[in-house]
């Protein structure tokens, strides 16, 4: 019986959870190929960090992804190639219906067609809308407010129907706010623009920004200001790999939850990183945002019951002190 493990295809592994993945795959003894078309992945942390091959394409490229399954000993695939921004899905839906709902009905037919039947997917929590429970479980009703969580919804639809009618087996992570970096500083957190509140505290720290907006602040949460649950990209990764091994394992298709289980507040995060940099940064407040809700936290009491997952790094300061790591690594520490 041989022990080498089996080949995974992740797309946008050049991307922030990606990576991680990619890393935790590695490190669980997969072999990886790397496909993202780069529009937001930095190939140099495949190439120099990683150190696996790189496929320069994208999803909705049908000649390409039959030449890769065709040549490749690909077992199952593992899909983070999306665009995340809710603010631009709202300002341009059709980028994102075409990449994430087109992109991925393009991928699961090619895997159809290779006759690869197990496919690990990214999801959001932001499939629920606003919460009418806390902790969110996996039955809350289904409301997307936004394209990007119509997006995704639409394909946990397909992998639905695929699953009846192809028989196509998918495992479908609903996270929450992914957050933190690699705890040995190789990976971590850098988009462009950046729009997450703990990279943006740190940049601020770092002096790459003016300043860091707190939106809104007559939240009803205990300080005022909304409360997030904060999931390490670590605790992220592990998941998918215990997802995989699930569907290797002959599990049926099923979604989780992914978060901590916590919540923390727009201020908890502001003063964790203040306390972790040493740097005391100029904060502003301003309006809510339309659409915020003041309270989002997920229950993952299922990804820990059925895949044996936990969380390793739930506590704040650990998040946060694993990206500051990165962060000055990556932006330069200041003089």
């Amino acid at each position: 019986m041989s022990n080498i493990k089996p080949t995974i295809l992740v797309t946008g592994g050049a991307g922030y959870i990606g990576s991680h993945a990619v890393l935790a795959l590695q490190k669980s003894g997969y072999e990886v190929i790397v496909f993202d078309n780069l529009s937001y992945g930095h190939p140099e942390l495949v190439h120099d960090i990683l150190k696996v091959e790189l496929i320069v394409g994208d999803t909705s490229d049908r000649l390409l992804l039959d030449k890769i399954f065709a040549t490749r000993n690909i077992t199952a695939v593992m899909h983070f190639a999306a665009f995340i921004a809710v603010g631009e899905s709202v300002t341009n839906p059709a980028m994102y219906y075409r990449n994430n709902v087109l992109g991925t009905l393009t991928l699961l037919e090619a895997m159809i067609a290779a006759k690869i039947n197990k496919f690990v997917f990214s999801s959001t929590c932001a499939i629920y809308g606003m919460p009418q429970e806390i902790p969110m479980t996996e039955t809350h009703p289904n409301n997307p407010l936004s394209p990007y969580a119509a997006s995704k919804y639409m394909v946990e639809q397909m992998l639905k129907d695929f699953d009846q009618a192809y028989g196509l087996k998918s495992v479908t992570f609903r996270y929450f706010n992914a957050s933190g970096a690699d705890p040995n500083g190789q990976l971590g957190e850098d988009h462009t623009p950046e729009t997450h509140l703990i990279p943006l505290a740190l940049l601020t720290a770092l002096k790459k920004r003016e300043f860091l907006s707190i939106f809104g602040t007559d939240y009803e949460t205990p300080d005022g200001t909304a409360v997030r649950d904060y999931i390490h990209v670590n605790d992220l990764a592990s998941a998918h790999v215990l997802g995989l091994e699930y569907l290797l394992n002959g599990g049926k298709s099923d979604i989780f939850n992914l978060g901590n289980g916590n919540g923390f507040s727009v201020r908890e995060v502001i003063e964790t990183a203040k306390k972790i940099t040493g740097i005391d940064f100029l904060v502003k407040e301003s309006d809510r945002r339309a659409g915020d809700p003041s309270m989002l936290v997920g229950s993952s009491q299922k990804a820990q019951s059925i895949l044996g997952w936990k969380p390793q790094y739930a506590d704040l300061e650990t998040i946060v002190s694993h990206a500051w790591q990165w962060h000055q690594k990556r932006h330069g520490k200041l003089e």
